[in-house]
């Protein structure tokens, strides 16, 4: 492979004119491409695998910059590296993206048949689906292409298969009769986890069942139910109702009567204290009529249509709701009704339709024993989350999860492996096994996040015991967003566990935040602040995008970005691109460091020492924004506003300063290119090729600290010299003098350790040596050292005293309006404490700029 020469880097960064070149000769490199029989320290992360409808939003962006960051170090480090990427079906959101397709041609999925439409779906997918596996490729996915897995190939297909059947024969999977999560627009089921509530305005009202003594009031915010009411409860303990329990009370419109019954779950603080309780419609009733034996009546179908007989059969449930209510209303029944009534409603967070609770015959997992296996692998240390304080919200999904809905009723997706006899006989049938003669297959399909819960392990050829099961699980972390960890984790968890002998599927679950914008408002279309990073990675580039991102990613927290920072990423790649060039174009190379060091050549090292030590730990901890802070201030701060000004008055110099300046300038570079890549992989790429020659900073070693080169007398040496061109600059730009403006200037450094620093002092602040006619102007003392300038000719001292004059007295009657403030009672007594401490502020604000104009002033000869 050959490597960019310094003629070759352009004046400016392109991204565009990198990215794509350099990402496509790291895949053919084989640089990503994991080795389970090398021998070396294993690392391995599998990439959340993104549902196959999807492209790249700035929450994967996110998502995906961390894993690359830590997989590409991890490979640096000299780890074997595996960072596995795939996708996942996404049964519910393929099928209906394929379903609107066909619906162009006035087609549905019967029209097709199953099977034709299954293989549609396979067409869709070939041929529009995985989109993001491109966008993956522009924001720089260090992944090994060569184990792409997808939920539906034939291997995790087998996974699939193996593991139902396990869990089918342990008796932890069943079909029963139970209340689901029901989509009517999906038509199918759903898990509590595909379930999004929110606070909708619906209705609570109040209805009279029974007369007489055997009257009762139950208040419901969906009074169409009441036709599948088959009880009335209370609590055991309410003595307001303790005479009516056990009798029979009429359902109103329906002429059926139906018993009043003690149960403990019934809250007699909610409403009249009585419930209505409809088993077929509600998991809460359902529970209920199973301790009370109540008949379960349906009274919708699978669109939510009512079927009860009456006069609102036919009525979609929303129809039928306000005509039960003005029914109720005309034979004298409703008690109360209350409009708005804000409550918590649930809808699919496929299609967003108000999911209705059903009876329905399914499949679930009993994961009482799988959820505590989850719990403890926690607890014990086997797996740890971090950050450490939200393993207690894991805790409160393990320890309180209840059956998981597994079938779903779909054509798209994992059928489940259950036939059926003619007789009713039932078999659950493996991998390598054949159905009995005659027998059918169930027509239901299971939960997308069943065969994703095996990703962990399915992906590294389970239940065959290949080279890289062995090699890389457990992986090493799994990296996703906290909003995610009950969906996903607690699955991964039970199902690794149960699968593999009690080993977890990874070692440590690095919980991110949720992007959002620069005032902390999550993204929305509707408030018109989503962020596309593929526009960003188009307009200032992936380097730039990823690094933003970076930027703000501390453990737990919500990462909050704007376009201006991506704009100063972006300007900070080209200052890291500017240094580089600069660097090379006089001659820095990095082949070790010379022997003869100045006091700004340790100085350097020795904080790029410190650099290295506190990223090692920023990303042990995945405190990426801590990480990217300590490179951006370090290479901005101290590398190029610092150690390259002062290498440039060492080149003047020649000779033996200036050789071994090329040295060091370009030892800190090499280390400094390896510390930034993880980060913005593209810019680093190019540089550090021209810089050292090597073959590619992607297996270039990790930079690792020296304690031999710490150097506190240097560190301090050089703190001084900054400090002390720091405060003549400013005292400079006070006394009206212009950047790049010479004038003459005495330096009183004898005796001082900056004596030795006058040459680069006077450069950096652009100071002539006086001549015998020198006649200071202005003085300013920094510490030990007196600095006199001879403004003389450079600026009008009479305007520039007139001018300070003006100032000084502008400040003083500032400061003396806010202490009379201050000073008043009244203002005091009543002022809101923001108000005060906003004078507070003032007033000291308005004593810190007369001193520093009296300063001035002092300053200016008389």
């Amino acid at each position: 492979m050959g490597t960019v020469t310094t003629s070759e880097l352009p004046t400016q960064y392109a991204p565009a004119d990198v990215e794509i070149r350099s990402y496509e000769r790291w895949v053919s490199a084989g640089y990503f491409t994991a080795d389970p029989g090398s021998g070396r320290e294993p690392y391995s992360i599998v990439l959340p695998p993104p549902n196959v409808t999807g492209s790249l939003h700035v929450g994967h962006a996110l998502d995906h910059s961390v894993q690359d960051a830590l997989t590409r170090r991890a490979r640096m480090r000299g780890m074997e590296t595996l960072w596995l990427p795939g996708m996942d079906h996404a049964g519910i959101a393929t099928q209906n993206v394929v379903e609107r397709e066909i619906a162009k041609e006035c087609l549905s999925r019967h029209d097709f048949g199953r099977e034709a439409f299954v293989e549609r779906v396979w067409q869709w997918k070939e041929e529009s689906g995985g989109r993001i596996l491109g966008q993956m490729k522009k924001l720089g996915d260090g992944v090994d292409w060569s184990r792409e897995r997808f939920t539906m190939d034939e291997g995790l297909s087998r996974a699939v298969q193996t593991i139902f059947k396990k869990l089918f024969d342990d008796g932890l999977i069943y079909r029963a009769e139970r209340i689901i999560n029901w989509c009517p627009r999906c038509l199918t089921a759903l898990s509590d986890i595909e379930v999004e509530h929110s606070d909708d305005d619906g209705e609570l009202v109040s209805i009279r069942y029974g007369s007489g003594d055997a009257e009762i009031v139950v208040a419901t915010t969906r009074a169409e139910t009441m036709l599948g009411d088959t009880a009335v409860a209370v609590h055991p303990a309410d003595e307001r109702y303790a005479h009516l329990v056990g009798r029979l009370v009429e359902v109103p419109l329906t002429g059926r009567r139906i018993p009043i019954v003690a149960d403990e779950h019934v809250d007699p603080s909610f409403g009249t204290g009585a419930v209505k309780v409809t088993p077929a419609h509600d998991p809460n009733d359902f529970e209920i009529g199973r301790r009370h034996s109540l008949e379960s009546l349906v009274i919708m179908d699978e669109r939510g249509v009512i079927t009860a007989h009456g006069p609102f059969q036919g009525l979609d449930r929303f129809e039928a709701r306000p005509a039960v209510v003005a029914a109720l209303r005309e034979q004298g029944r409703i008690v109360a009704e209350k409009r708005p009534y804000v409550h918590s409603v649930g809808h699919c967070s496929r299609c967003k339709t108000v999911v209705e609770p059903r009876l329905s015959l399914q499949w679930f997992v009993n994961v009482t024993p799988l959820a505590k296996a989850a719990g403890d692998a926690v607890r014990d240390g086997r797996t740890r989350i971090h950050p450490p304080e939200l393993a207690k919200r894991y805790f409160d999904w393990v320890d309180d999860m209840h059956d998981w809905c597994i079938s779903r009723q779909l054509w798209w997706g994992h059928r489940i492996p259950v036939w059926y006899g003619p007789d009713g006989d039932m078999v659950c049938v493996g991998p390598d096994e054949e159905p009995p003669a005659g027998y059918e297959q169930d027509q239901d399909v299971l939960d997308t996040w069943f065969s994703s819960g095996l990703w962990p392990f399915s992906t590294l050829g389970w239940p065959d015991a290949t080279p890289e099961l062995a090699r890389f699980y457990p992986t090493s972390v799994l990296v996703t967003g906290y909003d995610i960890l009950f969906f996903w984790v607690a699955r991964m968890m039970m199902f690794g566990l149960y699968a593999m002998d009690g080993e977890p599927p990874f070692r440590t679950v690095a919980l991110h935040g949720m992007v959002r914008d620069q005032f902390g408002k999550k993204m929305s279309k509707s408030f018109g602040n989503v962020v596309d990073p593929l526009d960003w990675i188009e307009r200032y580039g992936a380097d730039a995008t990823r690094f933003t991102l970076l930027r703000g990613a501390n453990p737990g927290s919500d990462v909050a970005i704007s376009e201006d920072w991506a704009a100063g990423s972006r300007n900070f790649c080209n200052k890291i691109w500017n240094a580089t060039r600069f660097a090379l174009m006089n001659g820095a190379v990095s082949d070790g460091l010379p022997d003869d060091l100045t006091a700004a050549d340790r100085w350097i090292l020795s904080r790029l020492q410190e650099v290295v030590t506190s990223v090692d730990a920023a990303f042990e901890e995945f405190e990426f924004a801590k990480a990217s802070d300590a490179l951006y201030h370090f290479a901005w701060d101290e590398v190029f506003d610092w150690y390259v000004e002062l290498a440039k008055v060492q080149f003047a110099e020649g000779g033996a300063v200036a050789e071994s300046t090329k040295r060091v300038l370009g030892h800190v570079l090499d280390a400094l290119l390896r510390l930034l890549h993880p980060l913005v992989p593209f810019v680093t790429e190019e540089l550090w090729r021209a810089l050292t020659g090597g073959e590619s900073i992607v297996v270039a070693p990790w930079p690792s600290a020296s304690p031999g080169l710490l150097d506190p007398a240097a560190e301090q040496e050089i703190s001084a010299l900054q400090n002390l061109v720091t405060e003549v600059r400013r005292f400079r730009s006070d006394q009206g003098l212009k950047p790049g403006q010479r004038v003459a200037a005495r330096l009183s450094l004898s005796g001082t350790a900056l004596a030795a620093h006058e040459g680069a002092i006077r450069v950096l602040l652009r100071l002539d040596e006086p001549a015998d006619t020198f006649n200071p102007t202005a003085r300013l003392t920094v510490g030990t050292v007196l600095v006199e300038i001879d403004t003389a000719g450079a600026i009008d001292v009479v305007a520039e005293r007139k001018r300070l004059e003006k100032d000084l007295a502008a400040a003083r009657k500032e400061q003396a309006q806010v202490t009379a403030k201050l000073g008043n009672e009244q203002f005091m007594a009543k002022a809101p404490e923001d108000v005060v401490a906003k004078v507070r502020r003032r007033a000291e604000q308005s004593a810190e700029d007369i001193s520093r104009l009296e300063a001035q002033l002092a300053a200016l000869s008389a």
